[in-house]
């Protein structure tokens, strides 16, 4: 059977092969689809051909992954105080908001307000949950200054590039790269936390008999 840290590792790599297996088959039956130009929840907009699937690789899909990974992951901040436990709890929010994000899809015809409210307020939700997990999983995890450093940059660039980039014409290659950093940082911690406990198990004593 897969040890727990392992197996969050293992759902972390899930979620990344998922959500670029899905962009890169997301101009299937939409030719006119641009990754440098469009967002990405534009190609799930309901009414385009192929939005259901397009929703549960890109989003669903990796956010249930995300989930089962930090779940697999919590044990490895064990008696590292409230700000790591609070922490990873965000970061699990970020990842069902992400998820939801293909559950609460946008109207192609863009005249359905409330699916547009919904969906908005699930792409903040996101990003807002995420920057306060950094902050304190910077704190709290115990991993040394390299992982800290990761969690800082990466709860300050991700709002950075979500939020505050231009949103001219390069308004899809910005969104691509903060979800890659967002997934990256997951990747990160997986490793990291992964690497972090194992080692930790291996250098304990042996146990009298």
């Amino acid at each position: 059977m897969m040890k727990p840290l392992r197996a969050g590792l293992v759902w972390v790599g899930v979620a990344i092969g998922l959500f670029t297996l899905t962009l890169l088959l997301a101009r299937l039956g939409l030719p006119e689809y641009s990754h440098r130009v469009h967002p990405l929840a534009l190609r799930g907009a309901s009414g385009l051909p192929g939005a259901m699937l397009f929703n549960a690789g890109a989003f669903l899909l990796p956010g249930i992954a995300l989930l089962l990974a930090s779940q697999a992951l919590r044990p490895s901040l064990a008696g590292h105080g409230w700000a790591a436990r609070i922490g990873l709890t965000l970061a699990q929010l970020s990842a069902l908001a992400f998820g939801l994000q293909g559950a609460l899809p946008l109207d192609a015809s863009g005249q359905d307000e409330h699916a547009m409210r919904l969906h908005a307020l699930v792409w903040m939700l996101w990003w807002i949950a995420f920057v306060p997990a950094m902050l304190l999983l910077a704190l709290g995890a115990r991993r040394g200054a390299g992982f800290a450093a990761a969690c800082v940059a990466a709860g300050a660039l991700v709002p950075l590039l979500a939020v505050l980039a231009p949103v001219d014409a390069w308004v899809g290659l910005a969104q691509r790269l903060v979800f890659a950093l967002w997934l990256g940082w997951w990747l990160l911690a997986a490793a990291m936390l992964s690497r972090a406990s194992t080692s930790a198990a291996g250098s304990a004593p042996p146990a009298r008999r």
